[in-house]
């Protein structure tokens, strides 16, 4: 395994309060300096701008603005994605590592000179150890522009630089049969190519994000057909990235079978 993708969700990156969890994304920065010192390539999606913006905004309730409105997200995205990508710098400068940012939208994955100008941008910088920060562009993203979720835009950047592995960090170990925490309920250690996983799924979303478990399982039914294998884990969990590529069956997950 030498290249992998992960994606860092909004329920992992945020506290109760809608701000952004400093501790979380400085313990998380640590093990991606740990899999590079292991020779493996890193390419971060990380939510966590309109986090960012919310925690250094505080808008009074005198805000002309409506809660949760284009404009609103708008606004703290434009203020937080500088926050967190200097957050980002910093932790990671700690590691001696540099980093680099890719701001993208949906419509540039509909153009193969767009698509092939991200690559190549990617590709520059990971030749040259710099670790890529990927997240959709809130601040011109709106409505039919935006993807669904950062779920999906995690499967196109890990299908166009060729990863050999996906993981996806929220607030869950993964997949279930029902409802956690009902009787009888267990944790799907494992999915493989092609299965029908829909009965599973339960409608409810973290307050943070926009995705998903419907969204997480189709992006990862979907990138794993393309020959990418597909973690879904609980990205709280102390230590997980490394553990779960180091010594998976210590870490509760679901692995989303590649086709090969």
């Amino acid at each position: 395994m030498n290249r992998i993708a992960v994606k860092i969700g909004s329920a992992v990156l945020t506290r109760a309060d809608g701000t952004l969890d400093v501790t979380r994304l400085s313990s998380l920065v640590d093990q991606v300096a740990e899999l590079r010192r292991q020779g493996i390539e890193v390419i971060l999606i990380s939510s966590g701008a309109v986090a960012s913006g919310r925690g250094e905004l505080h808008l009074s309730q005198q805000s002309t603005l409506e809660m949760d409105s284009v404009e609103q997200r708008q606004l703290f995205s434009a203020v937080g994605q500088a926050k967190l990508i200097n957050r980002y710098y910093d932790f990671l400068r700690e590691h001696h590592i540099s980093v680099g940012q890719v701001l993208t939208q949906k419509t540039d994955f509909d153009s193969k000179e767009h698509r092939e100008n991200m690559r190549r941008c990617m590709e520059v910088m990971l030749s040259h150890g710099v670790l890529p920060v990927v997240n959709e562009n809130d601040t011109v993203c709106i409505t039919e522009l935006m993807f669904t979720d950062n779920d999906e835009l995690s499967g196109l950047i890990a299908q166009l630089m060729g990863a050999d592995t996906l993981i996806i960090l929220s607030n869950v170990d993964g997949l279930y049969n029902g409802r956690p925490g009902d009787e009888g309920v267990h944790l799907i250690p494992c999915v493989e190519a092609g299965h029908d996983v829909s009965e599973y799924i339960q409608a409810e979303k973290s307050g943070a994000g926009r995705g998903g478990m419907q969204s997480k399982c189709h992006t990862a039914q979907t990138v794993a057909s393309s020959g990418i294998d597909v973690y879904l884990a609980r990205g709280t969990r102390e230590n997980v990235l490394v553990d779960l590529l180091s010594h998976p069956e210590t870490v509760p997950h679901t692995h989303f079978m590649s086709v090969k």
